[in-house]
């Protein structure tokens, strides 16, 4: 399901997450004017994170990674993923989450991709509760592949953080159905 082009960027001494602001339920789209809640970046302690897939996801977010048993850090790749093992069952237990989709998938998935940013650096986790931390980008959402080209095309000419993202969400608005501008950031300085 994917539909959202969300990005994050490090440069220098800085780190940007930005994200589209258009939902969409099949055919029909939910533009920001509409939507109360378009931003797509939600922000857990010093952690900013944008989250595709379902559009249940963001509420369900909120309050798992609020929730005293989840204990979420994400300050580190390990620390992630401690959080990630930590919150399945929950999801399960507490959210009735399908944890299935393959039958040749190894884990159970947790049916959540999401990329986010915080004073340590840039990281993304995948539905297998996969951990990834990033040297200069990534994008995640079905606008990704057009946000990683353009985010390759720019980053060594432009200087911020921001701009580079800005790049990113551009493309990915432009080019994929699901995705449109205005886009939401968030920007932090890294340790």
């Amino acid at each position: 399901m994917n539909l959202s082009t969300i990005v994050v960027v490090r440069k220098g001494r800085s780190a940007c997450i930005a994200a589209d602001t258009l939902t969409t339920f099949g055919d029909v789209r939910l533009d920001s004017k509409l939507d109360a809640h378009h931003s797509k970046i939600q922000t857990f302690g010093k952690t900013h994170m944008g989250i595709v897939g379902s559009a249940a996801h963001t509420l369900v977010a909120e309050r798992a990674f609020n929730d005293k048993d989840v204990d979420a850090d994400f300050s580190t790749r390990d620390s992630s993923f401690d959080t990630l093992i930590r919150l399945h069952p929950i999801l399960k237990e507490r959210y009735f989450l399908n944890s299935k989709d393959s039958e040749e998938d190894p884990y159970e998935t947790s049916q959540i991709d999401a990329v986010f940013v915080n004073p340590n650096g840039i990281f993304a986790y995948f539905s297998l509760r996969e951990v990834y931390e990033y040297t200069r980008f990534w994008a995640v959402g079905s606008g990704s592949y057009y946000a990683l080209g353009a985010m390759h095309a720019v980053y060594d000419k432009y200087k911020s953080a921001k701009d580079i993202a800005r790049a990113g969400v551009e493309a990915g608005a432009t080019f994929d159905t699901s995705s449109q501008l205005p886009f939401t950031f968030k920007s932090v300085k890294l340790s």
